[in-house]
């Protein structure tokens, strides 16, 4: 006769056990037994938890990057920093393409508001050449710094979108202020970046660190003391990314996250698009 308090295993009825799944409260036996952080629990219940935690967090990533995506691109996306990554390797290869080639490569994707209206792409291909190693290797580590965090706190499509849209705006106010010059370079989208960061941690209520301040003042004092430096391009990218950053940090404190990220990027990137256009056709 079994002691009181003795049922049999679900799985196993010839073994009696006093032990309950935390979780279902059906008995286990010593076999069946799954530690869990408090008690434990039966595989069943084990494999559940499993495959929904995979479940939620799949959708959280989909609603993260704003809609359904490929495997493939899934698989892309599930990295640390992917978009900041493919970034840095994309302005890599095009790099050596200027070693390889010369300045036609340069002349190809560089930002001349001459050109503007018939060959747009230059409003954001001009981040992707430099002007020699030392500009390269800045940029890029500056974005290395700061790119995955940003990245990974808004999401690797929005933070595509407004690296673009960083990148137009730095080219926009080179053609309102020097409609002349061509310039090269990611400096505009890296001042943007600093941007998003202040707009961000100011409106987050986030540890402020007051150094970025006198980082970007710093540089964008260079920008206007040394010749050959667009300071037209970091005041514009600068601007567009306080924008969204400031924007996006005010929507943030509420609930639907989703609409927070990208109402501020489409709102920005609308109108840096529509001064595209207007300097294409004043210029």
């Amino acid at each position: 006769m079994s002691a009181p308090g003795v049922e049999a295993c679900y799985r196993h009825p010839s073994r009696e056990s006093w032990t309950l799944c935390q979780r279902c409260g059906r008995t286990i036996c010593g076999q069946c037994q799954i530690q869990a952080p408090v008690g434990v629990q039966c595989p069943e219940c084990v494999r559940e938890a499993k495959v929904t935690s995979m479940a939620s967090h799949r959708e959280q990533r989909r609603l993260s990057y704003g809609g359904p995506v490929k495997r493939g691109v899934r698989r892309w996306l599930a990295m640390p920093s992917p978009v900041t990554t493919a970034i840095m390797a994309l302005t890599t290869v095009t790099g050596l393409a200027q070693v390889l080639f010369g300045q036609a490569v340069t002349y190809a994707l560089g930002f001349y508001a001459p050109l503007a209206l018939s060959e747009p792409w230059r409003f954001v291909t001009a981040v992707l050449v430099h002007g020699g190693i030392l500009h390269f290797v800045f940029n890029m580590l500056v974005l290395f710094m700061m790119g995955p965090n940003i990245e990974r706190r808004i999401g690797a499509l929005p933070y595509l979108a407004s690296y673009l849209v960083m990148a137009a705006g730095g080219s926009v106010a080179v053609s309102l202020l020097s409609p002349g010059t061509l310039v090269i370079g990611a400096s505009g989208a890296i001042f943007g970046l600093f941007g998003i960061y202040i707009g961000l941690q100011r409106m987050l209520g986030g540890r402020f660190d007051p150094q970025i301040l006198i980082i970007v003042g710093i540089n964008l004092l260079i920008g206007f003391v040394l010749s050959g430096v667009s300071w037209q391009a970091h005041v514009g990218g600068l601007l567009a990314g306080l924008a969204l950053g400031f924007w996006m940090g005010a929507n943030l404190r509420g609930a639907e996250t989703k609409r927070a990220i990208w109402m501020p990027i489409g709102v920005v990137g609308g109108a840096v698009v529509v001064l595209c256009v207007a300097v294409g056709f004043l210029v």
